[in-house]
C-alpha cells in the first residue's frame, strides 16, 4: 500500500505520531539508535530533513540506518530541493505557503520536480504553515507567521492548500519552540478542512501532545525532543501514549 493510504488508514483507526529526525542534528548511526528506540515506543511513520544544508549523502546514509533500525515508513522532510535520496519510501511534495520569498513556495519544488519525476519515491503533497514563533524554519524561510491570535489567516491557507489539491495541511510552530501551535488554531483548521491535519514545533512533554491531539491534530510531529533525550524510549513513550490516550 502507498504511504499517503498508509496514513489515511493509521488515522481512521485513532491519532498518529511521527519521528522527525535531523540528519544534520546527529550521526547516521545516532540516527538509527532513535530509531530504534522511537519504534519502541510506538511511533508510526519516520520523517527525516527539517535542515536547508544537507546534502543527498547524508541523508541517503540517514534513511538507511533508520531502515536497519525499523520497518516503519520513513517521509522525507525536505528543507531544499537538494533533500532526495531514492531509499525513502515517500517525500512530503511541500510549499511553505506564507513565505515571503518564491523559492520556498515554487522555486525548490521546480527545482526539484525533474529529479523527482525520476523516482519511484511517492510525492506526498502538503501544504506547510509557519505560525508564530517560527523559529529557524520561519526565519531561514522568510515566513510572514501567522500570528497567535490570527486562527481565520491559518484557516485561510489552510483551506487554500486544500483547494490546491493538497493531501495534507502541516501547521508548525518551529522547532525547539516555547510553545506548540495554539489550540484555537489547531481547532479552527481542523474544522474547516477535510483532508488530515499534522502539528509540529514545541511539543516535548506528554501534556503538550495531548493538548495538541485533543484541539484537532490527526497527526502530531516530535523532533528535537527524541534528538536531545538520553533515553529516547523512556521520553518518548508517555508522549505516545499522550497522543494516542493509551
Amino acid at each position: 500500500m502507498r504511504i499517503y493510504g498508509q496514513i489515511q488508514d493509521r488515522i481512521a483507526e485513532g491519532k498518529v505520531h511521527m519521528t522527525l529526525i535531523d540528519p544534520a542534528a546527529q550521526a547516521p548511526e545516532k540516527a538509527g539508535d532513535i530509531a530504534s528506540e522511537a519504534d519502541r515506543a510506538g511511533t508510526d511513520f519516520f520523517m527525516v530533513g527539517g535542515s536547508t544544508d544537507i546534502d543527498r549523502k547524508r541523508i541517503t546514509n540517514c534513511v538507511a540506518e533508520i531502515k536497519k533500525s525499523s520497518k516503519r515508513p520513513v517521509i522525507i522532510f525536505p528543507g531544499s530541493s537538494s533533500m532526495i535520496c531514492s531509499n525513502a519510501d515517500a517525500i512530503y511534495f511541500m510549499s511553505l505557503l506564507n513565505s515571503r520569498s518564491t523559492e520556498f513556495v515554487i522555486g525548490h519544488q521546480v527545482m526539484a520536480a525533474i529529479p523527482l519525476s525520476k523516482l519511484k519515491l511517492e510525492k506526498i503533497p502538503m501544504g506547510y504553515i509557519v505560525v508564530e514563533p517560527g523559529m529557524t524554519v520561519g526565519r531561514v524561510g522568510m515566513a510572514d507567521l501567522v500570528m497567535k491570535d490570527q486562527p481565520e489567516r491559518a484557516v485561510s491557507y489552510a483551506l487554500a492548500a486544500e483547494m490546491f489539491g493538497m493531501s495534507l495541511v502541516y501547521l508548525e510552530a518551529g522547532s525547539g519552540s516555547p510553545d506548540h501551535v495554539p489550540d484555537q488554531i489547531i481547532q479552527e483548521v481542523k474544522r474547516n478542512i477535510s483532508i488530515p491535519l499534522i502539528v509540529g514545533g514545541g511539543i516535548r512533554t506528554p501534556e503538550a501532545a495531548r493538548e495538541v491531539s485533543s484541539a484537532g491534530a490527526d497527526i502530531v510531529v516530535t523532533g528535537t525532543v527524541a534528538e536531545k533525550a538520553r533515553d529516547v524510549y523512556t521520553v518518548l513513550e508517555p508522549i505516545i501514549s499522550a497522543i494516542k490516550h493509551r
